[in-house]
Parts: structure tokens; sequence; C-alpha cells
């Protein structure tokens, strides 16, 4: 079989499953999508080694612009998007994505791994800590600029590693005291720009460096690009309708197992 089939083929399947994950816990998919995808790239050859953590990023990202279009509309149809502060939060993390998305191109592909591979640990140390703290927070929400402040730093972080934003904005936000789904609602939304500026950052430095001819639109690798987003459009409104009828504590762990699996990966390699 031809090798850029099997290579789509591969994706598609990795994209059924990114699409449930995104729609399940709002995270645009970027943790299982990075490390998988680096490993198909790299057993394929399709580019130096030091360049596949930026491409799987890369196309990581923009797979992400449309899975989290699927899955915030089903969150929407739902009522789980807070559109009363959305908005503030948009601007942030679209702010931080367009810096990221060129800061992480100048940084070695190692520097990369590891500042992946913290943001996650943490992420993780703070999910489980709080699925197991029943306690409610009576937190209030900042202020609409302090909110756009702190989202612009989780938005960049989220570029810079190929998340959609999900990882970093739901414990934020759930540290503020709303609502867990409600939460997972606005990280899918507000994926949707992480995405989108994130991948123009990409999409601009990379165009010097990889071609379209073999498949590329700056570190984007198309094809793979295409087998993800055949399948996880349609598997992101499943997983959004699961986050409806789950329990909040069994999201969260959920949430923190996965993160712990995907922190072991990285640091596996």
């Amino acid at each position: 079989m031809n090798e850029l089939l099997i290579i789509v083929i591969s994706c598609a399947l990795l994209g059924s499953v990114v699409g449930f994950l995104a729609g399940l816990l709002g995270i645009g998919g970027g943790l299982v999508i990075v490390p998988i995808l680096s490993m198909i790239l790299l057993y394929f050859n399709v580019l130096p080694s030091e360049q596949v953590v930026l491409c799987a990023i890369a196309t990581s990202l923009a797979s992400i612009l449309f899975t989290s279009t699927s899955s915030a509309l089903a969150h929407h149809k739902n009522g789980n998007v807070p559109w009363q502060i959305a908005p503030w939060i948009m601007i942030g993390v679209a702010f931080g994505a367009l810096i990221s998305g060129f800061l992480a191109s100048l940084l070695p592909d190692k520097t990369v791994r590891i500042v992946f591979t913290v943001c996650v640990v943490l992420i993780a140390a703070k999910m489980i800590f709080s699925s197991k703290n029943e306690t409610p927070s009576q937190r209030q929400l900042p202020s609409k600029g302090i909110l756009t402040f702190l989202t612009t730093i989780t938005g960049g972080l989220s570029a810079m590693i190929g998340i959609g934003g999900g990882a970093l904005l739901v414990p934020l936000l759930t540290f503020f005291s709303l609502d867990m789904k409600k939460a997972i609602g606005c990280a899918s939304a507000c994926g949707i720009v992480i995405a989108l500026f994130g991948s123009l950052g990409y999409i601009t430095s990379g165009s010097s460096q990889l071609s379209m001819s073999h498949g590329f639109v700056g570190f984007v690798y198309l094809p793979a690009l295409f087998g993800i987003v055949c399948t996880s459009w349609f598997t992101a409104p499943l997983g959004a309708k699961a986050t409806h009828h789950l329990p909040v504590t069994t999201i969260k762990k959920v949430f923190a197992g996965l993160l712990v699996a995907m922190a072991i990966n990285m640091l596996l390699k």
C-alpha cells in the first residue's frame, strides 16, 4: 500500500479518537495528536527529525480549527458556552497564540518537548488534585481585563504545544468557580481562535523551510490534516453529548488520566 495512503488512514483513525475527546473534554485533541503524529512522521521519514515536533504541533492546531468548530457548535446547542465572558477570553488567546506561533519555530526541538511535557504534568497534577476536592470553590471571576491578560498567557502556551486551549483554560476557569461543563464549552469555542491564529504563525514561519510540492503549507502537513479532520469533525459532537450526561467528577478524572498518559509518552521519547 502507498505510504501516503497509510499516513492518511492512520491519521483518520487518530482523528476519530481525537474528535470524541475534543467534544468530551474540550481539549481540541492536541495533547493526543502531537505525540502520536510525531511518531507517524518519524516512522515514515516525512521530514527531518528536528522539524517533526513543530510539524506535529502546526498540523494539530490546523486540525483543531475544524474539530473545535464542530465541538463548539454542539456545546452551544446544549447551552454550555458562556458568551458573556467568551469574547474577552477569545481576545486574549488570539493574541497569545499568534505570537507563540512565531516564537515556537525559533526554539530547539528539545526545548519544545520539555515545554510540552512540563505543561502537561502541571495540568494533570491540577486536575487530579481538584477531582479529589469535593468542596465547591467560591472564587469569583476576575475583571474582564485581567481575564484577557490571563488567557493571553494560556493561549500562547496552548499554541506553543499544539493544543486547543482546553487543557489550560478549563482548569483556569474552574479555578474561578465556573461550572465544569460551561468551562469545557468555553474552551471549545476559544479553541477555534487559538487554532486559527496559532496556525497562521506556524504557516508564516515555516513557509520558507517546507514546500507545497511535498505536501506542506508552512509547517502544516496537508495529508495528515486531511486524515484527522475527515473523521474528527463527525466524532466531536458525540463527545459533546457524552459531556452533557457524564458527572463532573468523572470528566475531571478522565481529563487528568489523559494528560498523565500523554506526559509519560513524551518523557519516554
